[in-house]
C-alpha cells in the first residue's frame, strides 16, 4: 500500500522515530529502534514509547481500513507489558478486528524478533 509519508505519521511519531514497515488493508506494521532519548531510568525502552508505537500502529491500521481521507482518534487502549527491551528494534503489528460505521476495534502485538514484548487492544472513533 503506497501512502504519502505526510499522511502516515504525526510529528510526535516522527519525533520518537517510528518507521513504516508494512501497510495493508486493515493492518499496519510500524518499527521503532532503541535510542538514548527513549530509555527509562533503568536503561530500558520506556513504556510510554512502546505505548506510543502501539497507538500509532493501531491508528494507521484504522486508516488503512477506512481510508486516509478520514481521521481516527483513540477512545480507549489497554496494553500489557510482557518483556523489557534493552537494545535493538521492535515492530508493532496492528490489525483491525472490527470496522463499524463509527468505531473500530484493533489489536496489536509488539515483538522483538520472535519474542512478544507487549500486547494491546484499543477502540477508535472514525471522524
Amino acid at each position: 500500500m503506497d501512502i504519502p509519508e505526510d499522511l502516515q505519521f504525526s510529528n510526535f511519531s516522527r519525533l520518537i522515530g517510528c518507521r513504516v514497515h508494512r501497510l495493508s488493508e486493515g493492518e499496519a506494521e510500524i518499527a521503532l529502534s532503541m535510542a538514548d532519548h527513549l530509555r527509562n531510568r533503568g536503561g530500558k525502552l520506556h513504556g510510554g514509547a512502546l505505548f506510543s508505537l502501539m497507538d500509532t500502529a493501531m491508528g494507521l491500521a484504522c486508516s488503512t481500513a477506512h481510508g486516509f481521507d478520514r481521521q481516527s482518534v483513540t477512545l480507549e487502549c489497554k496494553i500489557n507489558y510482557i518483556r523489557a527491551v534493552g537494545e535493538g528494534d521492535v515492530i508493532c503489528h496492528a490489525r483491525v478486528l472490527h470496522a463499524g460505521r463509527t468505531t473500530l476495534v484493533v489489536e496489536a502485538d509488539i515483538r522483538q524478533g520472535d519474542t512478544l514484548v507487549a500486547k494491546g487492544q484499543g477502540t477508535f472513533a472514525q471522524l
